[in-house]
């Protein structure tokens, strides 16, 4: 029992846990995730680690689903201890994937409870946790792990009321313009009333936007979003944009690409004046099983790795902008294929770096493949390291994960006579928090 996730785990030598050692306590600056604000501002409580683990989890959904559990498990109307007991029980057959190591580390960091979960313990374990629950809430897990910045991820139109310092934890919006993408008129009418524009033409459009951008770093913005399919393949004229966005409502596929192209640029240009940092997200399909997307709605564990982003289409909008024009860009890539081409890119643009193991590439050989392709195609040491992407407020195990592997990954540079150890512990500081501390000025 007492090699089970003991401290050295996924260390495999001296040399990386004196890495790690060097990186483990060092605050959390959390600059890509979906948490709620709103329950951090109400410090908020949960019911019982089902509550915790189970309310919004798509990853564990999807886990369950894999296995065979009746949906009533997962997302219908069974009580939370239902749910949790569902979830213990399949839990042995993730052995290996991320859910696996994540769940076992948040139930020792969190609730200090060091013991495997399954079929067997779950009743054990259910109760244990649930009586340390109860001198938690959602700002002292917060506080448990050392949370010093959080980005969440806002839409133009949101008033962003809950964004503001917490104890130690400063929390900030995130311009995420998805919606911005469809054109539809009655979108476009909402965000012309949040700002206080009457959109009638292109221009218009263009000063609400920029108007919303205003408020958002008011609030304390620094990071913009985008997650899309695929690069746009076309980008209108000021003259063709100005004629398009008249015919809102109406546009044919090719001219709504030909008018994200031009918006895209027009916002980018905007984020350089405003030091915004952007994140690219891309090559996912969404929703693919359609009969479940209409019973429970989105991001529900229906998404999954989409085609590889068209490099042309890529390359071709990394130089529609100059590097005066262009601000710091991350790439995050869903499918792995293209780690390596899209890091020799970067190297052609700039301030383009490329992101975290995103999603189903955040597992022990993904962070691991992602940290050699950016190493051996674009520069390691000025990588920003992890983040959660989670709606989850236990999930900062995740960051922990990510130490231990980047920890070992350098070790083995240093064990080889590859490396020298001082410079070792500077590189891990710097990706674990000191790159994007800097980054964000904070």
């Amino acid at each position: 029992m007492e090699q089970f996730f003991n401290d050295k785990m996924l260390l495999k030598s001296d040399t990386a846990v004196t890495l790690y050692n060097e990186i483990k306590d060092l605050p959390i600056i959390d600059y890509h995730c979906h948490l709620d604000q709103k329950m951090i501002a109400n410090d908020a409580t949960f019911k019982d680690i089902g509550d915790l683990w189970l309310s919004g989890d798509h990853y564990k959904w999807r886990a369950m689903r894999m296995c065979g559990v009746d949906e009533k498990y997962i997302t219908g109307d069974s009580t939370y201890e239902e749910k949790f007991m569902h979830y213990a029980e399949i839990l042995p057959n993730l052995m290996g994937g991320p859910l696996y190591y994540w769940t076992h580390m948040e139930l020792k960091q969190v609730f200090g409870i060091n013991k495997p979960l399954n079929k067997n313990t779950a009743k054990e374990i259910y109760k244990e946790a649930n009586e340390k629950l109860k001198t938690l809430s959602v700002r002292k897990l917060l506080k448990l792990f050392n949370v010093e910045f959080v980005a969440t991820t806002d839409d133009p139109i949101e008033n962003l009321e809950y964004h503001k310092k917490y104890d130690d934890t400063l929390v900030t919006p995130t311009f995420r313009p998805d919606k911005l993408y469809n054109f539809d008129k009655e979108y476009i009418a909402k965000l012309g009333e949040t700002a206080g524009i009457k959109i009638n033409s292109l221009e218009d459009y263009k000063n609400a936007l920029r108007q919303r951008l205003d408020f958002f770093v008011s609030k304390g913005c620094r990071i913009s979003d985008h997650g899309f399919s695929d690069f746009p393949s076309k980008y209108a004229s000021e003259e063709e944009a100005k004629e398009l966005f008249k015919k809102v409502g109406s546009l044919s596929s090719e001219e709504k690409d030909a008018l994200l192209g031009y918006l895209f640029i027009f916002l980018f240009k905007e984020y350089k004046k405003r030091n915004i940092i952007v994140q690219l997200h891309f090559s996912v399909t969404r929703n693919i099983n359609s009969e479940m997307f209409k019973k429970i709605g989105p991001d529900a564990g229906f998404d999954v790795i989409g085609k590889e982003c068209d490099l042309n289409y890529c390359m071709k909008f990394l130089d529609k902008l100059s590097d005066e024009e262009r601000p710091v860009v991350i790439l995050y890539t869903l499918n792995p294929n293209q780690i390596a081409p899209l890091s020799c890119i970067s190297g052609a643009f700039r301030n383009v770096l490329i992101g975290a193991a995103w999603w189903f590439n955040d597992t022990l050989l993904g962070i691991r493949r992602n940290l050699e392709l950016v190493s051996e195609y674009a520069c390691i040491g000025t990588n920003l390291g992890m983040l959660t992407d989670s709606r989850s407020f236990s999930s900062y195990s995740r960051f922990d994960f990510f130490r231990r592997i980047l920890a070992n990954f350098v070790a083995e540079k240093v064990e080889a006579g590859e490396y020298k150890l001082e410079d070792a512990k500077t590189l891990v500081k710097n990706i674990s928090y000191y790159n994007i501390k800097g980054r964000l000025g904070i």
